[in-house]
């Protein structure tokens, strides 16, 4: 084995210190001032589609099960429309004067809670009534399932429904003892209506009705502004997940948890981002590695002839042979580099006018079996590599 020297290089100075180091902090800076605009970008889009943020019945969500359209006509009714979103919001505007509370479901609430932000109203409608609060506020009514997709007329002497006329109720109910029923459907009714010491309570299934969706359906906004608009002021209440008086609530994770978790937890998200920064920073400039020795491609060449000399397997060599004459011959042909042995051999045998069975059998079929037999292969597929150069691009010769 040959071995040149390499003389010795400098060491790689094209990017100096400071340099690099001005470039590392411009890169930092700059993921900084990306994650802040991406960040930005993000709360704007957020809240302009604040809609998709609220919950069902919400009267700011705009969305198709939001109430945004119902709140807005009957502000155009002169009726003014609080949004509580905790109990006690809810009770100081009540207190400001004659009122309807409008009222979805509220399973974080005590039945006293109910009880008492009820009784600060004068007019209540339930538009998510479920079997608890019906019991507190139309004593003896229960839910009955689901009415038919089909409108049904009012069928009773409430002049609220019967100025609204027909609607597809959705949920119904069971009346209790007192209770005006409205819209029979299934099994049940699509509205309940209590009236107690010139107060009222009523029930109905305001998904089905009252949401965007909806609203503009059959009587479905006359409805809910006959039952809602009677006063000059709306509170609706929408329960928080936090706004609960029930002392037996089920525990929070962190409640359950030893004091030392949470400072830990924030200590180990410490280090892991201290970590990532300080493993995933900059080495430096890339150093190229002087190599001992150079072997030339001869060489490589060579050792691997005498392998396969040593190994008496003619055939082996016969394909190594026969491989790269084909990808030279696909070359020279112009022929695709994934192009068929098959093909190759038919393009030279067509382009040099050798016979083709010849042909062939050079690239493909003979089977040599000793080591003449393959020097002799070896020599018949230079000489065709020669014919086809020679055909594809002969010599011009002297005038």
């Amino acid at each position: 084995m040959s071995t040149t020297a390499t003389p010795p290089r400098q060491a790689a100075t094209d990017v100096p210190a400071p340099t690099g180091r001005r470039r590392r902090v411009a890169a930092w800076v700059g993921i900084a001032l990306a994650l802040l605009v991406v960040g930005g970008i993000g709360g704007a889009v957020s809240e302009a589609n604040q809609w998709a943020q609220r919950g069902a019945l919400d009267p700011d969500s705009a969305g198709p099960a939001g109430t945004r359209a119902l709140a807005e006509i009957m502000r155009r009714h002169g009726v003014d429309v609080v949004v509580a979103r905790d109990r006690g919001a809810a009770s100081q505007a009540l207190a400001a004067g004659p009122a309807t509370l409008v009222m979805p479901d509220t399973p974080a609430l005590s039945d006293d809670a109910v009880a008492d932000l009820a009784g600060g109203a004068d007019d209540v409608v339930l538009i998510e009534p479920r079997a608890r609060t019906l019991e507190l506020l139309l004593a003896g009514s229960a839910p009955a399932g689901v009415a038919p997709d089909a409108d049904v007329d009012p069928d009773c002497d409430v002049a609220d429904a019967v100025r609204a006329g027909a609607v597809a109720p959705g949920g119904v109910f069971d009346a209790g003892d007192g209770v005006a029923a409205c819209y029979p459907a299934g099994d049940g009714f699509g509205l309940l209506v209590r009236s107690d010491d010139g107060g009222r309570a009523a029930a109905v299934d305001g998904r089905a009705l009252f949401t965007n969706e909806h609203l503009a359906e059959n009587g479905n906004a006359a409805l809910a502004v006959n039952l809602m608009a009677r006063h000059p002021l709306v509170v609706w209440y929408l329960p928080g997940p936090g706004d609960t008086d029930l002392a037996d609530a089920d525990p929070s994770l962190g409640e359950l948890t030893p004091p030392w978790v949470s400072p830990v937890i924030v200590l180990l998200l410490v280090a892991g981002v201290a970590a990532g920064i300080w493993r995933g920073r900059r080495f430096g400039p890339l150093v190229a590695e002087r190599l001992p020795v150079t072997v030339r491609a001869a060489e490589t060449t060579e050792g691997r002839a005498r392998l396969y000399a040593r190994a008496g397997d003619p055939l082996h060599a016969a394909d190594r042979l026969r491989i790269g004459a084909l990808r030279r011959l696909a070359a020279l042909l112009g022929l695709a580099a994934n192009a068929a042995a098959p093909e190759v051999a038919d393009a030279a045998a067509g382009r040099t006018g050798l016979d083709r069975r010849a042909v062939r059998g050079i690239l493909l079929d003979e089977i040599p079996a000793s080591d003449a037999e393959l020097v002799a292969l070896s020599t018949r597929l230079r000489d065709l590599e020669d014919a086809v150069r020679t055909a594809v691009r002969p010599e011009r010769r002297p005038r």
